[in-house]
C-alpha cells in the first residue's frame, strides 16, 4: 500500500483506497491500536455492537481504532449519519470506503462509484424499477414464493431455506431464468463471490475461498457479457423488451441517449444480485424470528393480510398479493421496518474522506477512513425508547415525523440510498402474504439463537423454527 506524506499537497489527492494516511495525522483523535499486527479486527468481528458500545462509553461519538490493517475513525449518532450519507459537500467516497472489501470481486458496482458517475448510472439503472417492471417482478415473486413456501412446514432451519429461495427469485426476477441447472450454477458463483469478499486470505491462492470467488466472477463476467449482447440484439429485433431486471439494464441509456458500456452493465448486475439476495435473506430471517417471539404481532399481520387478499380461496390455496395492494399492508411494512432497526442487514457503512471536515469537536483530515454505524444508532436511547423492545408502532407517520430523519438508516441515505429498497419491501410483503396465510411461526420455549453480526447478520444455527399449518 502506498503511504502519502501527511502534509504534502498529495495528501489531499486520494485517488485509490490503497493510499494510506500516516498515523500521526490522527494523533489528536482518541482511540486504541489494539493488539500488534491485527489491532482490534477480531474483537470487532466477535462482538461488533458490544465493542462499539464500550468505545462509545470510553471516548464518545468520535474515536479511532486500528482494524483490518488500517486506522479507521468511527462517527456515531444520527447527526453523523446525516453528515456522511447526505454528503452535501461531496466529502465522502463510497468507492474508496468499500474498496478494501469489495473491489476485487464487485468492482464498479453502483455502491462503488461516486458523484457524477454514480448519478448518471443510477438514473440509467432506475429503468428497472419503474412500475411496469415492478409489476412483472410482483408476479414472478408470487409464483416463486408460493411454490416453495407451499412445500415448507414442520420443524425446519429457516435461514438456509430462505437463502435458497431468494437466490432462485433473483435468478427469475433479475435475470429471467427459470429455476434449474443454469440458475443453480449462477447462484453458486454468487455465493462463492460473497463468501470470498470477507475471506481472511485476500489473494486468490489455490484452494482458497478468494480463488473460488475470483473464478465465480470470471464465470459471471463471461455469462453476463454474452447475455447483454444477445438481449440488446433481441431488443433491436422486437418492440417487446424483456421485463426482467437484466433485460432492462441491457438497454438502459444515459442522459445523452447512449447505452451503458457492456462491461458496466455486467458489473452492475453482479453487484445488485449480490446486494439483493444477501440483504433480503438476512432481513427476512430477522422478521421471521421477531414474529415468532411476538405472536401478538404475528397475528395482527396475519389479520391484515387476510383482509387485503380475502384469505385462501375455496380450495384452501392462499391468494397472491396483487401489485396494487402492496401499499395497503401498513402493519407488515411497520413490522419489517422495526426488524430492520433491531437487526439491520448492513450494520455499518465505510467511507473515505476526500476533504477535511469537522464533527464532534474534531477536525478529521482528508484521507481518513471513516465509518458510521447503523446498528449502534438504531439502539441509542436518545432516539428510541426501550430500544431492545420490538414495537412496530415506532413507524407510524407521527412517530417518524417526531424523530431525527437519520436515526433509522438500514437502506443508507442521500445519493447512495438503496436503489432496490422498494423491491425489498415488495419481496418481504409477498413472502409474509404466503407464509402467514399458511402457517403459524413458532420456536421452542426459551430458544435464543446466537447471531453472527458481521458482515451481514445471520443466525449461526440457521434459525430453528416450526411452521404449524393454520386450522
Amino acid at each position: 500500500m502506498a503511504t502519502l506524506p501527511a502534509h504534502s499537497a498529495l495528501a489531499q489527492q486520494f485517488t485509490h483506497w490503497s493510499q494510506v494516511l500516516p498515523k500521526q495525522a490522527l494523533d489528536h483523535i482518541p482511540g486504541e491500536a489494539g493488539a500488534p499486527l491485527v489491532g482490534h479486527t477480531f474483537t470487532q468481528l466477535a462482538d461488533p455492537h458490544g465493542f462499539t458500545r464500550r468505545m462509545h462509553a470510553r471516548y464518545g461519538k468520535v474515536y479511532k481504532v486500528r482494524s483490518f490493517g488500517r486506522w479507521n475513525v468511527a462517527l456515531l449518532g444520527a447527526e453523523a449519519n446525516e453528515l456522511v450519507l447526505f454528503d452535501r459537500n461531496k466529502v465522502f467516497s463510497s468507492e474508496q470506503g468499500w474498496g478494501p472489501v469489495l473491489d476485487r470481486l464487485f468492482p464498479r458496482g453502483l455502491m462503488l462509484i461516486d458523484f457524477d458517475h454514480h448519478r448518471m448510472d443510477r438514473r440509467a439503472l432506475s429503468i428497472a424499477f419503474k412500475p411496469e417492471p415492478m409489476r412483472h417482478y410482483a408476479g414472478a415473486l408470487n409464483r416463486g414464493i408460493a411454490a416453495q413456501v407451499g412445500d415448507w412446514g414442520g420443524a425446519m432451519k429457516f435461514y438456509p431455506a430462505i437463502k435458497q429461495l431468494t437466490l432462485d427469485l433473483a435468478a427469475d426476477s433479475f435475470i429471467g431464468l427459470p429455476f434449474g441447472p443454469e440458475a443453480d450454477r449462477i447462484n453458486t458463483a454468487f455465493v462463492d463471490m460473497v463468501q470470498a469478499s470477507v475471506a481472511p486470505i485476500r489473494r486468490p491462492l489455490p484452494f482458497t475461498q478468494m480463488r473460488r470467488g475470483v473464478k465465480g466472477r470470471e464465470f459471471l463476467v463471461d455469462y453476463f457479457t454474452a447475455e447483454t449482447l444477445r438481449r440488446r440484439k433481441m431488443a433491436g429485433e422486437s418492440d417487446a423488451d424483456g421485463q426482467d431486471m437484466f433485460s432492462q439494464f441491457a438497454v438502459a441509456t444515459r442522459e445523452d441517449g447512449s447505452l451503458l458500456p457492456v462491461d458496466q452493465v455486467v458489473d452492475h448486475m453482479n453487484f445488485l444480485m449480490m446486494a439483493a439476495h444477501d440483504t433480503i435473506t438476512s432481513s427476512a430471517t430477522s422478521l421471521v424470528w421477531l414474529l415468532a417471539q411476538n405472536p401478538e404481532w404475528q397475528e395482527k399481520l396475519r389479520e391484515e393480510i387476510m383482509a387485503i387478499t380475502g384469505g385462501p380461496d375455496e380450495t384452501g390455496t392462499p391468494r397472491d398479493l396483487a401489485y396494487e395492494d402492496l401499499g395497503k399492508l401498513e402493519l407488515v411494512e411497520m413490522a419489517f421496518k422495526e426488524s430492520l432497526r433491531l437487526i439491520p442487514p448492513v450494520p455499518s457503512t465505510p467511507r473515505r474522506a476526500l476533504k477535511s471536515f469537522e464533527y464532534g469537536g474534531y477536525t478529521i483530515p482528508a484521507g481518513t477512513a471513516v465509518g458510521i454505524n447503523a446498528a449502534f444508532v438504531h439502539m441509542m436511547e436518545e432516539h428510541w425508547e426501550e430500544p431492545a423492545r420490538f414495537d412496530p408502532t415506532r413507524f407510524t407517520a407521527e412517530a417518524v415525523k417526531a424523530r431525527h430523519k437519520y436515526a433509522w438508516v438500514p437502506f443508507g441515505g442521500g445519493a447512495h440510498m438503496c436503489l432496490g429498497l422498494h423491491f425489498a419491501y415488495m419481496q418481504v410483503k409477498v413472502l409474509m402474504t404466503h407464509l402467514l396465510q399458511r402457517y403459524r411461526i413458532e420456536t421452542a420455549e426459551g430458544y435464543a439463537p446466537e447471531w453472527q453480526a458481521w458482515p451481514i447478520p445471520k443466525p449461526k444455527d440457521g434459525l430453528q423454527i416450526t411452521l404449524t399449518p393454520l386450522d
